[in-house]
């Protein structure tokens, strides 16, 4: 078993998988429950969903669809979107997901992480931390899919949700989301070397190689992939798929 997790992470947009670029144009990529059941064949380790709409749209998730998300899956699956209050948490976790990810919420309302993870456990809260350049090179904190800015510093809002109790951090360059280019190395380093909880990086992804260096120079403890794992190739058409893990072995071990 691979000592660094490698996630697929998965967009849906009302019911349907969809794939981004840097936050912005959409692709429809394929139906939830389906691409689940090809991940099982696949034998991947674990699985993340994330709702690019529910917040945007002030709703709750839809717990119908999660069920049956839930139901296919033989791996360990979060989900995040829509998630404003401890009951919406509970909820998903007994349809049966194993962490739940927080974001705009949680940038609007701190105590929240923290009274998830009181209840649940810091092993279910994981924290997105969405990240983009500014005009100048800083890199500053984004909600609401990318399209709200909030005046927190990446590094000082990672190191204080760790102390609100987050088990794990998923880091996403929104400047490097679906464009094949690698991730955003001095973020995901300078979050890295601050924080004592896993960093998940996720924004870029487009080789083993990338996936190696991310791991190995900028000290990420898992990566989380979304065009590698549903598209043939970069430009090419719609293909689930997934890492061979002997070549995974080979780059990361």
């Amino acid at each position: 078993m691979l000592r660094t997790r490698v996630i697929p992470c998965l967009l849906l947009r009302n019911e349907a998988l969809v794939k981004t670029v840097k936050f912005q144009k959409f692709q429809y990529v394929g139906d939830p429950t389906n691409t689940c059941r090809i991940f099982n064949e696949l034998e991947v380790d674990e699985l993340m969903f994330l709702d690019i709409l529910a917040s945007k749209e002030v709703r709750e998730p839809n717990y119908m669809l999660l069920s049956e998300i839930a139901d296919e899956c033989f791996m360990p699956v979060s989900y995040g979107g829509g998630i404003s209050s401890v009951s919406i948490a509970e909820k998903i976790l007994k349809l049966g997901f194993e962490k739940i990810v927080l974001n705009s919420y949680a940038s609007q309302n701190p105590k929240l992480v923290r009274d998830i993870s009181k209840i649940f456990g810091s092993q279910s809260v994981v924290v997105s931390i969405d990240v983009k350049r500014s005009f100048f090179g800083k890199n500053q904190c984004y909600s609401l899919s990318g399209s709200v800015r909030y005046k927190k510093d990446p590094v000082d809002w990672a190191l204080e949700v760790e102390n609100l109790g987050a088990g794990e951090i998923l880091l996403t360059s929104i400047d490097n989301e679906g464009t094949w280019n690698g991730f955003n190395m001095e973020i995901v380093s300078a979050i890295t070397n601050a924080v004592s909880i896993p960093v998940i990086a996720n924004g870029g992804g487009g080789s083993l190689e990338h996936i190696s260096k991310v791991v190995k120079e900028a000290n990420a403890s898992a990566v989380a992939l979304g065009s590698m794992v549903v598209y043939q190739k970069k430009g090419m058409g719609v293909l689930v798929n997934f890492p061979d893990e002997k070549k995974l072995r080979e780059v990361l071990l």
